[in-house]
């Protein structure tokens, strides 16, 4: 399992050691939040078009494959740029990188559910996302102190680097996991499945809640510059974001898997905890950030490992793939729609208002995210209840 958290720490440390620093180091984006909320958002676009692709063929030729192969691509696009040395490749990069943390990612997860017993899926995702929320608490301030020291190059360098090693890892210790027997699917038989609400309702609260992470780590920043704060203390506000995050997420798993907590509860209480770190972003100075990153970090944290778990209890192990690159492109519109909802208002109005907006919708979000939930969505998640669902990949063999 350590390869794998060890790829999850991989793609949110480049995601978020990159975001964190583009509005204070890159020439002309502190002039123009729409233009910083695009790029924030390529990263996330490339995902949002090709994990379910990459989800789907981890399904038809094994997760592992698709996982190593995605590390080493992602080590070639990060080289690239530092070869190249020019911002103007920045965009280019931040693409490849994306389209390359496309196909490990989902391959990851993947990986996680398969590899862990259905009474334990709470505690795997909640050390998976522990150490992905690690990522994203070293990222914005390890990447502030790099680019200090050498540019937005030798962050690049790192991550191709770390990428590489990553490969190298998982190639050495993961485990061959082959793909299981599937029933042919029509895209009719896809379409239903994925409109079922145990399908939908974990993967809005996932897409509610990386849009709450992508605006924090994106525009958090930005706030602190404009109260006169400095890139390493504004780096240092963003992690404690992640560090919250990272601290809640395998305590929130554990208390799923023993029933001291349901996922309809613990989707709830995430996402009105995150609305509420919004809205304390409005707040100015150093108050204001500080108290809206540990908001969002708590909600999102209790949000990620409780989801993710009601997904993979829910999914036949033979499309987990399929459903975990479905899911995770959910959360790309989110990490992808939050930053540019956002920028838009601000842009339009301001930031202030940016913050607002978001927070409004992500707080009336429970209303529909947990409505007419039933059985493991709705009640204890006791690990008695998983035993029916290893029947459901050998019904639809």
């Amino acid at each position: 399992m350590w390869p794998l958290y060890a790829a999850g720490f991989t793609t949110a440390f480049g995601a978020h050691g990159i975001a964190a620093n583009l509005g204070s180091e890159t020439g002309g984006l502190r002039e123009s939040l729409l233009y910083l909320g695009v790029l924030l958002a390529l990263y996330d676009g490339a995902e949002l078009v090709l994990k379910p692709v990459f989800g789907s063929i981890a399904d038809r030729i094994g997760a592992r494959p698709v996982l190593i192969g995605g590390l080493v691509a992602f080590a070639a696009a990060s080289a690239v740029f530092v070869v190249v040395d020019d911002p103007g490749w920045l965009w280019l990069a931040r693409l490849g990188q994306g389209a390359a943390a496309s196909a490990f990612s989902p391959s990851a997860s993947a990986l996680v559910a398969r590899m862990s017993p259905k009474t334990q899926q709470g505690k795997a995702f909640g050390s998976y996302g522990f150490y992905k929320s690690i990522g994203y608490t070293l990222g914005p301030l390890l990447g502030g102190v790099v680019v200090w020291v050498g540019g937005l190059s030798l962050l690049f360098g790192v991550m191709a680097v770390l990428g590489g090693a990553v490969a190298v890892w998982a190639a050495c210790a993961v485990p061959t996991v082959p793909p299981l027997p599937r029933s042919r699917q029509t895209l009719l038989d896809l379409g239903r499945r994925l409109s079922e609400g145990s399908f939908l309702r974990p993967t809005a609260a996932l897409a509610a809640a990386t849009a709450a992470l992508s605006v924090g780590v994106g525009f958090l920043p930005v706030s602190g510059a404009a109260a006169g704060l400095g890139p390493v203390v504004t780096g240092a506000a963003v992690s404690v974001l992640a560090l919250c995050a990272a601290v809640v997420q395998p305590r929130a798993g554990r208390a799923l898997d023993a029933g001291r907590l349901t996922t309809r509860t613990g989707i709830t209480a995430g996402l009105v905890i995150t609305a509420t770190g919004l809205a304390c972003a409005m707040l100015p100075g150093l108050v204001g950030v500080l108290v809206a990153a540990v908001g969002i970090g708590v909600g999102t944290g209790l949000i990620t490992p409780v989801a993710f778990a009601a997904l993979a209890t829910s999914t036949p192990e033979e499309r987990m793939g399929q459903t975990m690159g479905a899911a995770e492109l959910g959360r790309e519109v989110g990490d992808a729609g939050g930053p540019l909802l956002v920028a838009g208002v601000a842009a339009a109005a301001t930031l202030t208002a940016g913050y607002a907006v978001i927070a409004v919708l992500i707080g009336a979000s429970p209303a529909v995210v947990t409505r007419r939930g039933r059985g493991r969505n709705a009640g204890s998640r006791a690990p008695s209840e998983a035993s029916p669902k290893r029947s459901v990949p050998q019904r639809d063999q």
